[in-house]
């Protein structure tokens, strides 16, 4: 009788246990989806990659919009940041996911438009999203298949962001200035889908600008090298999502690109001299509209001359720059 006894005990237990379970995954799904994805965040960090004697400059570093006709107050948040007044906006692909998107993304950045800017485009400005199977992105990068959806109006959007006097710089180099002085820039067009050709923006940088900036959407390790070989001071990225599921404590999973998952957001040191910052983007996929202790976010940077921080006056290199987020 005591056997059967501790025997239906243990039963009740284990059937606790797996109903504690169920709904604790109910409601991390219900906040991922219903909360987090919708918690527009700003980052701020500060940088040390200015020459001696440069004037600070603040870069607003936008990325991943993957924007839907009826995001509404995405739109919102990201045009009031216009009244952060950055001297820079710096987008890094992936506005669409729809092919009536564009008016959305203009109404979002509308503002924006009318500081300086330069832009590249992601994979999801060429093409929509399509469903997938969640695990592909834990399988090696060999047995992933590439699955593309319908052609976006990426030329359409390209063609507004030029009419407000933003740069392309998908595999161009170019000189602009920003808050008084020269900034030399140039980028690559999406490296996730290969379509970077490094080699047409190749070769020393200006050394007399006051900031060498690269611009990528998949921060692919391949091109990180190129830029920084070539003596670049700063590389912005997207294309991660900061890893869009990240476990406290942990941090990503994945980055859904070569990028070691301890830089899937945030800025970081990229060999000697040049620093790295990935933004994890403020959109998801539609059919994955989920975020998860990783709050969708576009960033300030302020960029300020060499060993004017206190992080930079220490006598190691610093791994990461010193940021907030609010």
């Amino acid at each position: 009788m005591s056997t059967l006894s501790n025997e239906s005990t243990s039963g009740a237990t284990v059937r606790r246990l797996a109903v504690g379970t169920v709904a604790l995954g109910a409601a991390t799904l219900g906040y991922a989806v219903g909360i987090e994805r919708r918690r527009w965040t700003l980052r701020t960090a500060e940088l040390p990659v200015l020459a001696a004697g440069a004037k600070p400059f603040t870069i607003l570093h936008i990325s991943d919009l993957h924007m839907l006709p009826g995001h509404v107050s995405k739109q919102r948040w990201v045009a009031a940041l216009d009244e952060l007044e950055p001297d820079l906006v710096v987008n890094t692909g992936d506005n669409l996911s729809h092919h009536q998107a564009v008016p959305s993304v203009l109404r979002a950045l509308g503002p924006l438009l009318d500081r300086p800017g330069v832009f590249i485009f992601g994979s999801n400005d060429y093409y929509a999203p399509k469903p997938k199977n969640p695990a592909r992105y834990l399988m090696p990068k060999g047995k992933k298949k590439r699955i593309h959806g319908e052609h976006l109006p990426w030329r359409d959007l390209r063609a507004a962001f030029v009419e407000h006097g933003w740069h392309d710089l998908t595999h161009v180099r170019r000189t602009i200035e920003v808050a008084d002085q020269y900034v030399f820039t140039a980028g690559v067009d999406d490296a996730h889908l290969h379509r970077d050709r490094y080699a047409d923006i190749a070769g020393p940088v200006d050394t007399a600008a006051a900031v060498r900036i690269g611009v990528t959407h998949s921060p692919e390790p391949r091109v990180l090298d190129e830029f920084a070989g070539d003596g670049y001071d700063l590389v912005l990225a997207g294309h991660t999502h900061g890893g869009q599921l990240r476990v406290p404590g942990y941090g990503a999973l994945v980055t859904n690109c070569e990028l070691d998952r301890t830089r899937a957001r945030g800025a970081s040191r990229w060999g000697a001299q040049m620093w790295l910052h990935v933004s994890a983007g403020l959109g998801t996929s539609p059919y994955a509209p989920a975020r998860f202790a990783c709050p969708p976010e576009a960033s300030l940077l302020t960029l300020v001359p060499r060993g004017t921080t206190s992080d930079n006056r220490r006598n190691a290199a610093p791994r990461k720059a010193r940021n907030t987020v609010r």
